[in-house]
């Protein structure tokens, strides 16, 4: 008699630190207007928008504004777009919020012969429905994943969430995802450049208390409209500025293209 083999189980490695959620101090500058912006009812929140513009870092405010709200994330690599791997993560984030969540769904990702993707999602999924209240899932640098059966796998997860788990994606490009059917659905929140553009007021205070720089009103008009609330550029604009007492020269003279 033939005895077939069982499949084994892989054990892949999980680097505990891609789990763990950036902190945010209270010595940023606070946007209540886009906290407030972040809906758990709904299944997708996309934060989007390139490099510079403080997507993780709003984020990380909203999770330290909901200190209640069990938040799973995962900072993404090159390295995740292997689908064993990707999955790996998305489901051991989801056990520092519950240890035993995801089991049965893990050991098929890990399988030596794993089934199709949209089994193993259907089990994970089956796996959510017994959490009780909200859960945030946090997919953070979505846009390093390249590799489609991914992108595959997260619409087949959205399209079928438990109503009390809601995922957010921060990436630096539209993920292909059917945000069409989500936004008429009502199922998206989005926010981009024009939203995580600091506003005068913003700039002032991330100049004044982020940056320790005693700045006129003016000043801090002309270099919040030249970088055009870009972030990361009022930084750099900012730390051109430290020690010197030309202040008002250096805005001047400075333009959105200045190195």
């Amino acid at each position: 008699m033939t005895v077939s083999a069982r499949p084994t189980t892989l054990k892949l490695p999980v680097l505990e630190t891609k789990l763990y959620p950036p902190k945010w101090s209270a010595e940023r500058v606070s946007r209540p207007r886009l906290i407030k912006r972040i809906h758990p009812q709904r299944k997708l929140t996309l934060v989007s928008a390139p490099a510079g513009f403080g997507k993780t870092t709003l984020i990380a405010e909203w999770a330290a504004a909901v200190p209640t709200q069990p938040i799973a994330w995962v900072s993404l690599d090159q390295s995740d777009n292997d689908p064993a791997v990707f999955w790996t993560y998305l489901i051991a984030a989801l056990q520092t919020i519950q240890p035993s969540l995801g089991e049965q769904s893990l050991s098929f990702v890990q399988s030596s012969q794993p089934p199709e993707i949209e089994a193993i999602l259907m089990t994970l999924l089956n796996e959510l429905t017994i959490i009780e209240g909200d859960v945030a899932l946090v997919l953070d640098d979505y846009h390093v994943i390249e590799t489609q059966a991914i992108h595959d796998g997260i619409g087949f997860f959205l399209s079928h969430l438990p109503p009390q788990v809601h995922l957010i994606i921060a990436s630096r490009a539209d993920p292909p995802l059917s945000l069409a059917r989500l936004r008429s659905h009502g199922d998206l929140t989005e926010l981009r450049v024009s939203d995580l553009r600091f506003t005068p007021d913003e700039a002032a205070a991330f100049l004044s208390q982020g940056m320790g720089l005693e700045i006129s009103a003016g000043d801090v008009a002309a270099l919040e409209q030249r970088t055009e609330g870009w972030i990361a550029g009022l930084q750099l604009a900012a730390l051109s500025l430290q020690g010197r007492e030309d202040i008002s020269d250096f805005v001047a003279a400075f333009s959105g293209d200045d190195r």
